[in-house]
């Protein structure tokens, strides 16, 4: 796909990136196949094909209006098309770009504009995780639309003391830990059981991706950039072999830092290397299971897994968790339909846009209730909560049934 840069972004980094993914552009509308919004409406706009073509508009300086906000916003940012793409285009990356350039140029609503300062603030605020604990007391009360966002209280367990050798980073989460405390700690635990020692640097917290997602993105590289910080000691000094990510989302930004402080002389080469050293903690399930041969008791119920568009689509990982947990003899199946499909989570898109997020979580939760499992399994902190809002059926994160599984070969 041609373009004529206009003025403003010609030879600027922006202008120059964008440029190079649309060469890649082909026409083909593969990826609508694929795009959940385009499946709910049926609107061209409302598929990559469409997206795509709004974002050159503005790049060659046709001026946004709200229904270019409204096409883009709706995006979940899945990343699906980029599997499906033949040509390799870095969707993703151009969303980004057009988001930007949209933010600057179409002014939002008073109620658009609150509602997103108040993920952005409260989300990453170290006042969050009191304010959970708060809607947790009061959760028998909150109206139906909150207490959908709102876990019920969970013991995070204890925390393993042993020091090992080997040595991860775990980044602990912005919301993870209020919400889901026992994510961490089982990760810790499982990882101590295979001789890996999971350090916590306490200085790290949000990876950027609420803001840079709300198009805040100076504010999204200020929290990467805070994060490099805490963690190089650790990198350089303390000799750690990787930085974990439990949870799938945060693993797909950490793992892009590189790129998105390309342009950061101060952080470049050190983003770069961070980027390096980030693993999803399904990709340490070979030492895992090497480990535990023989620690682990599964029981014998159906487990059915849910991979989310972070781990499949953002990070191009497919099939570990299935066939590691198989090999550990858990019974692991993927819904019969539309596993590569959203759940309709996406960050904060199940609060900015609840009524299509719905949508997307009852088809992914009738699919992978024809399995009957036993519970549903994720690896996204929030493709856990957004499902388990919809079903009775116990959600968890894969490491928290494997952590239960070899807790009585542990005692």
């Amino acid at each position: 796909m041609q373009t004529n840069l206009s003025p403003e972004f010609k030879n600027t980094p922006e202008g120059l990136e964008a440029e190079a993914i649309l060469r890649k552009c082909v026409h083909c509308g593969f990826c609508n196949a694929t795009c959940p919004t385009y499946q709910l409406l049926g609107d061209e706009l409302d598929g990559p094909r469409g997206r795509i073509y709004l974002v050159k508009q503005m790049l060659e300086g046709a001026e946004p209006t709200r229904k270019t906000q409204l096409h883009l916003d709706r995006c979940l940012t899945c990343r699906n098309c980029e599997t499906t793409c033949p040509s390799g285009v870095q969707y993703g990356a151009l969303v980004d770009i057009g988001r930007n350039i949209m933010e600057r140029k179409v002014e939002r609503g008073a109620g658009s504009k609150a509602l997103r300062s108040a993920l952005k603030q409260g989300l990453t605020s170290p006042l969050f995780a009191p304010a959970m604990k708060l809607g947790q007391a009061l959760r028998p009360l909150l109206p139906a639309a909150l207490k959908d966002k709102v876990p019920a209280r969970q013991d995070a367990g204890r925390w393993p003391t042993r020091e090992h050798v080997r040595k991860v980073l775990l980044l602990a989460g912005c919301v993870q830990p209020a919400m889901a405390p026992n994510i961490n700690s089982a990760t810790a635990r499982v990882l101590d059981a295979a001789g890996v020692q999971t350090v916590v640097a306490g200085k790290a917290g949000c990876c950027g991706g609420v803001k840079f997602h709300l198009n805040d993105q100076d504010g999204g590289r200020d929290h990467m950039r805070a994060n490099i910080d805490a963690w190089w000691p650790y990198v350089e000094h303390d000799g750690v072999e990787a930085i974990v990510m439990n949870a799938s989302g945060c693993g797909v930004t950490v793992r892009e830092y590189g790129h998105h402080l390309q342009h950061d002389p101060a952080y470049a080469a050190k983003a770069r290397r961070i980027s390096a050293l980030t693993c999803d903690l399904s990709e340490m399930l070979p030492m895992i299971v090497q480990a535990l041969q023989g620690k682990v008791k599964p029981g014998a119920g159906l487990l059915a897994f849910h991979p989310p568009c972070t781990l499949q689509h953002g990070q191009q990982l497919r099939g570990g968790v299935e066939r590691f947990l198989g090999e550990l003899g858990f019974r692991v199946s993927r819904a019969p339909a539309e596993s590569h499909l959203c759940c309709g989570s996406a960050g904060t898109y199940s609060v900015l846009h609840p009524g299509m997020a719905k949508q997307l979580r009852d088809r992914k939760l009738g699919h992978l209730g024809q399995l009957e499992p036993q519970a549903i399994i994720s690896a996204n902190i929030g493709c856990i909560t957004h499902l388990q809002s919809g079903t009775t059926t116990p959600v968890r994160h894969w490491i928290e049934v494997l952590d239960a599984a070899m807790q009585p070969a542990a005692a």
